[in-house]
């Protein structure tokens, strides 16, 4: 029997087993894989997962479903096989777990962004990720340029990974049945010698800056850093908007900024 779902975690449980089984073959883990999995909830994806490693990591923040997946876990398997990381994973350390891991989990629609950033800060020591988010959220981190879903997230995210849209998943795979459809995606991080700013945290003010007011021109939105004269000289028209530069644009026009 399933706990009740809590909605200040945002909580909807994954209960369709076809898709279950498809996420698990797309992870395709390995015996050996460091692994962790975020929000296991019930432990749907926890136990054929840890059919197919020797150790499993998990990070759950409630309490409740905590206690209950230690139960199930330890039902079918040995307790040095699973780790328990009782803690709100926008605060979780992934540094610990060493230079070579993968991650994956259903995420709470309501943390998913702040989270994404968050993993981000651990791209050198990331193998891969695979991720269930609403489909709306998954849009926007695979969108390409002049799209309606292009925005801050694609690009920051696009910075350090190659996204991959994997499949949907609908709204009746879950107890309760959420109001949105849902996406998995997978992020594999960039090669060390892909395209890189000067600063990256000058970046992401840009980045930032630029998106702030969608409706505007780069000579509004990017006047605090560069002048328009400024942005025409890199070959940037300043009448354009920020959805339609490409990754290499925003890297160029960052690193103009700090010049200037």
């Amino acid at each position: 029997m399933l706990p009740k779902a809590k909605k200040k975690f945002g909580q909807h449980f994954l209960t369709d087993q076809l898709i279950i089984d498809r996420i698990v073959n797309a992870i395709a883990p390995k015996v050996d894989d460091v692994m962790i999995e975020i929000g296991p909830g019930p432990g749907a994806l926890t136990l054929p997962l840890m059919g197919k490693l020797n150790h499993l990591h998990a990070v759950e923040i409630d309490r409740d479903l905590a206690a209950a997946l230690v139960n199930t876990v330890r039902a079918r398997f040995a307790a040095s096989q699973f780790t328990l990381h009782e803690t709100d994973v926008l605060d979780f350390d992934f540094a610990p777990l060493g230079d070579r891991f993968r991650c994956v989990g259903n995420l709470p629609y309501n943390i998913s962004t702040p989270f994404l950033f968050h993993l981000a800060k651990y791209e050198s020591a990331l193998i891969d990720a695979t991720f269930m988010l609403q489909k709306e959220v998954v849009d926007r981190m695979v969108a390409a340029p002049d799209t309606e879903a292009y925005g801050r997230l694609s690009v920051m995210l696009q910075y350090r990974f190659a996204m991959k849209r994997l499949f949907d998943v609908p709204p009746e795979s879950f107890t309760p049945p959420p109001k949105v459809n849902s996406a998995i995606v997978r992020m594999v991080p960039l090669a060390t010698d892909r395209l890189r700013a000067i600063d990256d945290a000058q970046l992401a003010k840009i980045v930032t800056a630029g998106f702030g007011q969608r409706r505007k021109t780069l000579s509004n939105t990017l006047k605090p850093y560069i002048p328009a004269n400024e942005i025409e000289a890199l070959g940037i028209d300043p009448k354009r908007r920020a959805e339609t530069l490409s990754l290499a644009e925003f890297i160029l026009l960052a690193d103009a900024s700090l010049v200037g």
